[in-house]
């Protein structure tokens, strides 16, 4: 089956997976964490891709970034993806390709979606069982969002600032969603779109994004259109 094509628009969000070949480790300890994110930074202002949250976990990259430029998302991750790949190798004394192919990204409705998602993104290591709260785990952007740190890398979207009028609102408002119980089932519908390259959004989201864009989104029946019955539902002779 042919790979479904990667749909990027700039100044949307999109939420972006990036897994090690065969699950294997693409961190082994602390200095690759801290080198991935100084390389992730500087692609990032390089390319014109603003980063609003990331999950580094041992064999995954997760983002939520949006596009400043139409090529700034496939730039930026190349960017970062080849020279780290170069200093791991060296550093561990490895050899070969450490990344499963491509990355996969979704495009996500911001005002409907994005606060989902980002719960989703730094949930992973309390559902993976790394962590027992969100804010232990240290390689994720959830501390600068809850208020704990201040982190550069990171670039807040709109619909976060929304949140509150202080930043006191703001932080309190955050944590606050990670209260709430997340259904599995839209865990499971989030890691779908995510995996299967589906936008992250409603119909009429995506309708719009195809008339504006001159995207195809929104699966389409297979085969030939029916045929209208002639008028007077007679057959012809």
């Amino acid at each position: 089956m042919a790979r479904r094509p990667r749909q990027a628009v700039t100044a949307l969000p999109h939420h972006v997976l990036l897994r090690g070949h065969n699950r294997q480790p693409v961190f082994v300890d602390d200095a690759d964490y801290r080198q991935y994110l100084v390389w992730l930074h500087e692609a990032g202002l390089a390319h014109g891709l603003s980063i609003h949250a990331y999950l580094l976990m041992d064999a995954q990259v997760q983002l939520l970034v949006t596009p400043e430029r139409e090529d700034a998302l496939s730039l930026a991750i190349q960017d970062v993806g080849r020279r780290y790949v170069r200093w791991f190798n060296r550093r561990h004394g490895r050899s070969g390709t450490l990344w499963e192919g491509r990355f996969r990204s979704s495009l996500v409705e911001p005002e409907r979606w994005l606060l989902a998602c980002q719960r989703h993104l730094e949930s992973g290591p309390v559902r993976a069982g790394r962590v027992g709260a969100v804010a232990d785990w240290p390689w994720s952007s959830h501390r600068h969002h809850a208020g704990l740190a201040v982190d550069p890398l990171v670039r807040p979207h709109p619909t976060v600032w929304a949140l509150g009028n202080t930043p006191f609102e703001r932080e309190s408002a955050y944590r606050g969603l990670f209260d709430e119980s997340v259904s599995q089932s839209e865990t499971d519908w989030l890691l779908a779109c995510l995996l299967g390259g589906k936008p992250t959004a409603s119909a009429d989201f995506q309708r719009r994004l195809e008339a504006a864009h001159g995207l195809r989104l929104l699966s389409r029946p297979v085969g030939r259109p029916r045929r209208t019955p002639a008028a007077g539902g007679g057959s012809a002779r």
